[in-house]
């Protein structure tokens, strides 16, 4: 594809290109102890994950013979034909672009260990034995098999091939850069101290598991708990795959359990308890991994305190020619990635965010030995939601709401319909409610300073704006210092990110920023939550959700003569992309054209993907790319080179998000006068300017 705008070739629709690897976790049909019919099913997926353009494919624990066996593991003739097997499946896939992680018992030595044997484009790259052999309860493995936790440097002979055997192998794929894969089998993963902890630390971003793993009630969690707990300790992906139907239940059951975590967070699973066989697919974003490694210094200080595990490991490279070009992208995005998702705790999510900002601001209101709480309420969200905030801070130190000061300061833009919900607000939350009009002292101010529109000239640059919304912070600084109190700030962290405030005497300044670590979309599902939990008065139900159907504006321009009012996700884009941009930049640190990517698979279609739970339809968008362009390059320039220093002297304010804050004191540290050029270069590189509505 070529782009215009950057005067050459990019492959911008190709998932690989922004560093994703497709994996998946394979739950063939097996025969207990008939390797042709298994070997014919390995085969069969193979092909499967192929024409899927998978890069790995994770099978079960001994997938070749079953793993069900007893005794007949150590039946020669059992042992003879699974390493015949390996071979045929070597040279079977020899054309397919996925690595194979093929469960098989092979001799050695005269010991048999269970192994994980890699299989690449008809060349077995090795043999992983099993580390931790199970010997209680239902298992008897260390009755068949050695272990081999301690061997390293060592070959064996597997499918007719001389390959390296040991624990101490990682297989690192030379054509696609961090795509670097460590194996270890079943009980490893329950052991105290996992092999794939020290896989993580010398280097691999996917872990993988052959498993056995019969199930019983409960054991479902236990893996998804042990998968995701592992995803975040070793900052990786870990891929599971259980053995599933067809194996002997002599006195065991199966369920076929195939699981994919990503840094903690679930990508795929298959269905349990199927008889036919399965492949659950997903794509890891490797560059995530890395980067998160890279911003984490525990991380490198465990590898340190673990004596460098990479210098005990040996890396086997292996070319497995990647599908290329536009193969969509078999990953879920969230939309708001601000916003709880977790359909079972949403209630729990949205509880912890609100109460985190009510504890943060009852600690600085107790600290100040403050009388009063002083407010501005324009009708919008944030300054709705700071009072929110308050009035539940009011209720837990057991104060009476009129301990708030809600000041509504209409200015030359300011519609009858946010003045209402203010008033209306206010009343409702039964605060003590005044009013300020700024109007005559902004005229006065425009007056001293010579301002065009103080001459009747139509003139509403940001000098008009920001002469109202400086006097609207001076008059609450006063007012504070009149009643004893200090001044609460709304301003968001969306509007940090942009610069989206006036500094100084503006709204970018306050006693205490209680939003600053709350995005405009969290905000609004934030005050949807409490309307729905009833955390205020059912009377103040009804303006809440007049003010979330109000458009975003900072009411300072007056209306044109349609009777339009100032719009600003007109102006600088809309948040809920920005948002989008914030959290994959910001928390990543990924480059503006995985951005793009990212947010053009999350937002191109309104019908494809999630949405957050009760989400109103009538607000769900879709943006196609040149409008994603447009926007993104406007945040690079707001982010990186405008508005800094506005956020390296904001004040202090909760940091809500694991996505991070703002805060020069916490997330982000960033000097006030760098240029955005590197970002831009990228975008404009590496992005087409066109659509892409003919792509999947």
């Amino acid at each position: 594809m070529n782009d215009n705008a950057g005067g050459r070739d990019v492959n911008f629709t190709s998932m690989h290109e922004h560093g994703f690897v497709r994996v998946a976790a394979g739950t063939p049909r097996v025969r207990t102890a008939d390797v042709s019919f298994n070997c014919d099913a390995i085969l069969d997926q193979a092909q499967r994950a192929h024409d899927a353009h998978a890069d790995l494919v994770v099978f079960p624990e001994l997938c070749l013979s079953s793993y069900a066996l007893d005794d007949l593991h150590m039946q020669d003739a059992i042992i003879s034909v699974v390493d015949h097997a390996l071979a045929r499946i070597a040279t079977a896939t020899a054309q397919l672009c996925p690595v194979l992680l093929v469960g098989a018992a092979l001799r050695h030595e005269g010991r048999l260990y269970n192994c994980a044997v890699p299989i690449a484009r008809g060349r077995i790259l090795g043999a992983v034995p099993k580390s931790f052999l199970p010997n209680y309860r239902e298992f008897y493995e260390r009755r068949w098999f050695a272990s081999g936790r301690n061997i390293t440097d060592q070959q064996i002979t597997a499918g007719g091939q001389i390959v390296p055997f040991g624990t101490d192998l990682l297989f690192a794929s030379q054509d696609l850069p961090g795509f670097k894969l460590h194996v270890e089998i079943c009980e490893d993963f329950w052991a105290a101290i996992p092999p794939s902890t020290s896989g993580a630390l010398a280097g691999a971003t996917i872990l993988a598991n052959l498993s056995a793993s019969n199930i019983t009630i409960g054991k479902s969690d236990e893996r998804h708990l042990l998968c995701r707990s592992q995803s975040v300790r070793t900052m990786s992906a870990y891929v599971y795959s259980a053995a599933g139907h067809g194996e002997s239940t002599t006195d065991l059951a199966w369920d076929g359990q195939g699981i994919i975590y990503e840094l903690g967070d679930l990508l795929a699973q298959s269905d349990r308890f199927e008889t036919d066989a399965r492949l659950c697919i997903a794509d890891i974003d490797c560059t995530r991994i890395l980067n998160e490694r890279l911003r984490t210094q525990t991380f490198n200080d465990a590898a340190e305190a673990a004596d460098l595990p990479q210098t005990r490991f040996r890396t086997i490279g292996f070319n497995h020619a990647p599908a290329r070009g536009s193969i969509g992208l078999v990953r879920p995005i969230r939309r708001f990635p601000f916003v709880p998702n977790r359909q079972g705790k949403l209630d729990e999510d949205c509880f912890e965010a609100f109460n985190i900002q009510v504890d943060g601001l009852m600690r600085r209101f107790e600290a100040t030995n403050g009388k009063t709480m002083v407010l501005g309420v324009s009708g919008g969200l944030d300054s709705t939601h700071a009072l929110i905030v308050a009035a539940k801070v009011c209720d837990k130190l057991g104060l009476p709401r009129t301990t708030i000061l809600g000041y509504t300061m209409p200015g030359f833009g300011t519609s009858d319909e946010t003045k209402a919900n203010a008033w209306q607000l206010m009343q409702a939350v039964g605060i003590t409610a005044q009013e300020i009009d700024v109007r005559p002292a902004a005229q006065r101010m425009l007056e001293d300073i010579d301002h065009p529109f103080a001459r009747g000239e139509p003139v509403h640059d940001v000098t008009f704006e920001n002469v109202q919304a400086g006097l609207r912070t001076d008059y609450l600084f006063r007012l504070a210092g009149q009643h004893s109190g200090f001044v609460i700030g709304t301003g968001d962290l969306s509007e940090l990110a942009l610069g989206w405030c006036t500094y100084g005497v503006g709204d970018q300044m306050s006693h205490y920023a209680v939003n600053a670590g709350v995005p405009k979309t969290l905000i609004q599902y934030l005050i949807r939550w409490s309307t729905r939990t009833d955390q205020l008065d059912p009377a103040a139900d009804a303006v809440l959700e007049a003010i979330l159907a109000t458009e975003i504006s900072p009411e300072l321009v007056p209306q044109g003569e349609d009777g339009e009012i100032q719009s600003t996700q007109d102006r600088i884009g809309p948040y809920e992309l920005h948002d989008f941009f914030l959290h994959h930049i910001m928390r990543y640190g990924q480059k503006p054209s995985k951005v793009a990517f990212l947010t053009w698979h999350a937002w191109h279609d309104v019908a494809r993907g999630t949405w957050p739970a009760e989400f109103p339809e009538d607000a769900k968008n879709a943006y196609d790319l040149p409008t994603i362009r447009k926007w993104l390059e406007s945040f690079l320039v707001r982010f990186f080179q405008f508005s800094q220093f506005k956020r390296s002297a904001i004040p202090n304010g909760p940091k809500v998000s694991s996505s991070g804050a703002l805060s020069p004191r916490g997330d982000w540290r960033a000097p006030s006068d760098a240029v955005a050029q590197v970002w831009l270069d990228e975008l404009r590189a590496n992005v087409p300017a066109g659509d892409l509505a003919a792509a999947s």
